[in-house]
């Protein structure tokens, strides 16, 4: 790995305490919601993201959600902590997305798309690998801000942006531009913080999951598949909706569930 974006991976603050017990209280097998609702409402910026996303209408939650203990009762443990971390981990790595040609607030919505599609298709298959899921695709992309910062230090952004801007494989162009992609940079940040190995390595081979170990394999070819159909620099896009359907059938899903998925969202957001 190019030794500026180690040295930027290395040098990454811890994760904020609130952060770090929501994680505490998700994985013990005796927490409660009511534990988690305690432990969130001590931050103020999470109370905050929460609330901005269960009022959007991704969620299509059918009134408006005006406290956390609605918020977290609604989205149960595990979403909950995949959106406080997701909006945790970009507010502490201090997103300038201009390389890639959107505001960070336009990526933060991308990944709050890419994690509602996966989530309300994989509710359809499996819950269990939903809720997993839901937390991965929220933070795949997390390494963009990463290899978005280093394209700046080489003065190099004004040709990356360009050249994503109608990038069809923008892994290709990240490649080429800091040896590797969002979805190494991603796992490294998050082996980095002591996430568990199948967290990291479903993120680590979804630009290429033929290649990645038997356990994890389905997981990466679903966040491949997502983030084919909501790619950075044209969300939903009729190319990138039919490719990711493609693959989709290729790996053996059915894709009546993913369509009606997709369509789900559209309806949602009003993208025609």
């Amino acid at each position: 790995m190019k030794g500026s974006i180690i040295n930027s991976i290395k040098s990454l603050p811890p994760l904020p305490k609130t952060v770090v017990d929501m994680q505490r209280v998700c994985n013990d097998p005796n927490s409660s919601i009511n534990d988690l609702v305690k432990t969130v409402e001590h931050d103020p910026m999470i109370v905050a993201n929460l609330l901005k996303a269960a009022n959007s209408p991704l969620y299509g939650f059918r009134r408006e959600i005006n406290n956390v203990a609605q918020a977290v009762s609604l989205f149960g443990m595990n979403m909950t902590r995949s959106i406080g971390l997701g909006n945790s981990v970009r507010k502490l790595l201090n997103v300038d997305m201009e390389p890639y040609g959107i505001s960070s607030d336009k990526f933060a919505e991308i990944s709050s798309m890419q994690a509602a599609l996966i989530h309300t298709w994989y509710t359809k298959i499996d819950r269990a690998k939903a809720d997993k899921l839901f937390l991965a695709s929220f933070l795949q992309e997390t390494g963009k801000i990463i290899i978005a910062s280093d394209v700046i230090q080489e003065e190099l952004a004004t040709n990356f942006k360009a050249d994503i801007a109608y990038a069809i494989d923008i892994a290709s162009v990240e490649r080429s531009y800091v040896e590797e992609t969002t979805a190494t940079v991603t796992a490294a940040i998050f082996e980095h913080w002591n996430f568990d190995k199948e967290f990291v390595e479903m993120i680590e081979f979804s630009d290429d999951p033929s290649v990645a170990p038997e356990e994890v394999k389905e997981f990466s070819t679903a966040l491949n598949i997502v983030k084919t159909i909501i790619p950075i620099n044209n969300p939903f896009g009729k190319h990138g909706i039919s490719f990711g359907i493609k693959k989709a059938e290729e790996a053996g899903y059915d894709i009546t569930k993913l369509q009606a998925a997709i369509d789900s969202i559209l309806e949602k957001i009003h993208i025609q």
